[in-house]
This record gives C-alpha cells, sequence and structure tokens, in this order.
C-alpha cells in the first residue's frame, strides 16, 4: 500500500504481469480492459493536460490507478470512476490515503444516452466544492476503455459540466471519425456533434504494444476543447443528438431518402423538397458531405421540437 507522501511504484507491463499473478486478476476484454504500460505515454497525456492545483480532473476507468497517482501528483481534486470492483479495491490500495482524491465504484455510464447519477453527482458535488475554493478548471483526462469510448465522450460534452478540456486514448477508428473532414469516409453522426461543440487535436497515434494486454488495433491520443460559442450556435443538443442518430441510421441514401425515412416519418417527399429548396440544399446530396453548419439548419427544418424521452 502506498504510505501518504509516498509515490506509487511506476507499473510497468511486468510489474502488471506479476501483480495480476499475486492477484489472481485477468483483464476484461468486456469491459475494453487494456492498460497503457508505456510509461512515457502516460507522463506524456499528464503534459498535454496542462495540470495544476486549480485543476479538478475527471478519470473514467481507474484501472490499477496507474494514470491516476500521475494526475493526482499535479491537480488539486482528481475523481476517478471505476466499474469493476476487484481493480476500484487494487486502485484505493495503489492510491493511499490522498484526501484529494476521490475513487467512485460505478458505471459512468446510465445507458449509451445518459450518464450514471451515481458517478455525476459527487463529480458535481466535488467540482462545486472545489470551485468554491478557489478552483478553475474541470478536465477529463483517461485512457477510455474501448468499450465506452463514444458514449463517454458524446455525453460528457451533451453535459452540463464545464469541461475545459478533455484528454483521452481512444481507439484509432474514433480518433479518425472525431477529426474527419465531409466528404470523407469517416465522416458520420459523432464527428458532427463532436465538431459541432468543440475543436479536436489528434495527438499521437499509439501501436498496440504500448498496451497490456495488446489490443487488436491502434489507438490514439486526442485532445479535445468544448466551445461555449459552437454550443450557442445549437438549440437543443439532445434534440441535435437525435437528429444526426436518425439521419444517419439511413447512410446509404441521399439526403431526400434519409429525410423521408426519420422516425414515425413526420415529412413526406413533397413537404422534404419543399424544405430543401428552401434551405438550398440539394436533396441529391448526401449528409457526411455536408458541413456542420448545414447539419444544424436541418435539424431547425426537420426535427421535432418536443425532445424524446428514453
Amino acid at each position: 500500500m502506498s504510505e501518504e507522501g509516498a509515490l506509487p511504484k511506476r507499473q510497468t507491463q511486468t510489474f502488471l504481469r506479476a501483480l495480476f499473478r499475486e492477484r489472481g486478476l485477468k483483464p476484461k476484454n468486456k469491459l475494453g480492459q487494456s492498460f497503457l504500460v508505456d510509461l512515457n505515454l502516460i507522463d506524456y497525456i499528464v503534459k498535454q493536460a496542462e495540470l495544476t492545483r486549480d485543476d479538478m480532473v475527471l478519470e473514467v476507468g481507474a484501472g490499477t490507478g496507474s494514470l491516476t497517482a500521475q494526475l493526482a501528483q499535479h491537480a488539486g481534486a482528481v475523481l476517478s470512476v471505476e466499474v469493476d470492483r476487484d481493480f476500484y479495491a487494487l486502485a484505493r490500495e495503489t492510491l493511499g490515503p490522498p484526501a484529494h482524491v476521490q475513487l467512485v465504484l460505478s458505471d459512468i455510464l446510465k445507458n449509451k444516452n445518459q450518464l450514471n447519477p451515481q458517478a455525476v453527482t459527487p463529480l458535481a458535488d466535488g467540482w462545486r466544492r472545489f470551485g468554491e475554493q478557489g478552483g478553475k478548471h474541470l478536465k477529463l483526462v483517461s485512457n477510455l476503455p474501448y468499450a465506452v469510448a463514444t458514449p463517454v465522450l458524446a455525453n460528457l460534452l451533451l453535459s452540463d459540466l464545464p469541461f475545459e478540456r478533455l484528454v483521452v486514448t481512444v481507439q484509432w477508428e474514433i480518433a479518425e471519425r472525431l477529426v474527419a473532414w465531409p466528404g470523407t469516409k469517416n465522416f458520420g453522426a459523432l464527428t458532427v456533434l463532436v465538431q459541432s461543440l468543440a475543436d479536436v487535436e489528434l495527438l499521437r497515434k499509439l501501436q498496440p504494444a504500448v498496451f497490456w494486454p495488446r489490443p487488436q488495433v491502434s489507438s490514439a491520443i486526442v485532445r479535445i476543447w468544448p466551445r461555449a460559442k459552437k454550443r450557442a450556435q445549437i438549440r437543443n443538443v439532445q434534440r441535435f443528438r437525435e437528429f444526426l442518430r436518425d439521419l444517419y441510421a439511413h447512410r446509404r441514401k441521399n439526403l431526400r431518402g434519409a429525410l423521408v425515412n426519420l422516425p414515425d416519418k413526420p415529412f413526406d417527399k413533397s413537404e422534404v423538397d419543399r424544405k430543401l429548396a428552401e434551405l438550398g440544399i440539394d436533396g441529391n446530396s448526401r449528409a457526411e458531405t455536408l458541413d456542420r453548419h448545414v447539419h444544424l439548419r436541418l435539424c431547425d427544418a426537420f426535427s421535432s421540437q418536443v425532445t424524446k424521452q428514453d
């Protein structure tokens, strides 16, 4: 156990293999558990977050506490959420007693469209207290589990939590979608949603060998900057998310066909053609060729004024 004032041992692959054998633990594929064992890359992630004692950090997936320990050295407060009970216990032991680190045993997601109150409530409460003590910034810094990376990013960006930046590792495929341009194969609903709320930087591509166990695909470190001016252009962020989901459910159709086939078919072909003509948008184009500004105009024209409830 890490004693107060002592730094936890840096977790190399050799260290983790021995630790797992000792504890009888195995990484769970269904939870996307791959641990970043390149210590230089862990330091790089922390550096890109530019942490100070004025920052509170959310980490999703404490794992064995390796990244958490580095965050704790630089940030004024850390809240780390871990869904696996075994790794939650291991992370607690790794981190020891620092009062500015809080571990929460919970899934960060209630479902793919909602954050879990069991995780969000302590985060919101902790951020409120931290702000009252002079804290300035809320940041997400995380080696995101592959299984939940997309819904975690989407839901956190859509939430009212005032993140200053998000520095995360994700699958390379997800990173390509986050930074895609209109008209490219990776451009889609996730691209439009995230780029309508934030600016995205692809910082570094990661090969499978820097993780243990090795994943089957490459990964990437990305930095996301939420932008209030962009968010202000969206009348209803949840409605915009739902509209994009429904629009891209018919990706192979042209824009006219996708809009005609929206759930409950609220518009017939003649109404779709009339609205598109008023907007000056070619109905034979495909949604993935249009920039985020056009998607916003389409949402205002074609989506319901009432946000669907789960």
